[in-house]
């Protein structure tokens, strides 16, 4: 099949979708088939057309279907179409009734879709290669925070939660300012605690080692479609202290020990303080590799195959 993928994120960008679109497009060739990516659907031919973004890729999918009503249209979900866009706005409303499948990142993604849009979705796991855990420091308690600074990460999180802690803990926080404001308060935060560093965007591995070397991972998210940094934290065996949103709880599973209620940092530093016990940090290790099977890339690939079929 000659197969387009629309991703509004541009070429270059290190956003979730655009690597979803180009980890996609290496799984569909692997398959056999022919694989454009861009931003919009500018109407060259194509077999089916999947975008990512109810509401961004919207005028894509609604000029694919009237171009060609009888071929696929397979809609990815994104957090903020999962958890705000689809409830309020047209555009992103009416992709779901356009699409001929609709895909979800991770299971509690389902719930939020009435019964007609249920039937056509299906929940495909980010997939990620094995990454190899690295020796944690012996002289403090390191916290990755890895993510772009944007309001839906609740960003600052981890970082408020410092000044509730006493001696070694130290958090390292990865990732783009996607406003000047959040650079600013990313800077405060460093200039009032010398256990806060925010070191910006990084290449891909340099990231991936301060995850893999990390005592734990925060995801402090206000919404998330199925975080691609929690199945990086998953393949590497990361602990994971996660906000009590649906997009966590569909990757690290409803009985998972190290939830914390979104936003709230006391209660966050209260989990960190528990991590220090090496049992609690062992249990949260032993459950996160319980949930490999879900993001390998084989499996990964296994359901853009049925998807397709």
């Amino acid at each position: 099949m000659r197969i387009q993928i629309v991703t509004p994120a541009p070429p270059g960008s290190r956003h979730g979708n655009r690597n979803t679109a180009l980890r996609w497009a290496a799984h569909l060739r692997a398959l056999g088939h022919r694989v454009g990516i861009d931003t919009a659907w500018r109407g060259g031919r194509a077999d089916a057309l999947i975008a990512l973004h109810a509401r961004r890729s919207h005028a894509s999918a609604a000029a694919w279907k009237k171009a060609y009503p009888q071929r696929p249209l397979i809609v990815v979900l994104t957090g903020t179409d999962l958890y705000r866009d689809i409830r309020t706005d047209r555009d992103a409303k009416a992709s779901l009734d356009l699409a001929d499948r609709l895909v979800v990142l991770q299971g509690e993604g389902l719930k939020e879709l009435k019964a007609s849009h249920r039937r056509k979705a299906a929940v495909i796991h980010q997939s990620v290669r094995p990454v190899k855990r690295l020796p944690a420091p012996r002289d403090h308690f390191l916290v990755t925070v890895i993510g772009h600074l944007r309001e839906e990460k609740e960003p600052f999180c981890a970082a408020r939660a410092l000044r509730r802690l006493e001696g070694n803990v130290r958090v390292i926080q990865l990732g783009k300012a996607l406003s000047e404001d959040m650079a600013m308060q990313a800077r405060r935060f460093m200039k009032r605690e010398a256990r806060y560093r925010w070191l910006g965007e990084l290449p891909h591995g340099a990231a991936m080692r301060w995850l893999a070397r990390s005592h734990a991972m925060v995801i402090s998210s206000r919404m998330e479609g199925g975080a691609h940094v929690v199945s990086e934290a998953i393949a590497a065996g990361v602990p994971v202290l996660a906000s009590r949103i649906p997009g966590n709880i569909g990757l690290l599973g409803a009985r998972y020990p190290g939830y914390y209620p979104v936003g709230k940092d006391r209660a966050l530093a209260r989990l960190i303080e528990r991590a220090h016990d090496q049992r609690f940090l062992k249990l949260l290790e032993r459950q996160v590799k319980s949930r490999r099977a879900l993001v390998r890339p084989a499996a990964e690939r296994r359901a853009l195959k049925a998807l397709l079929r």
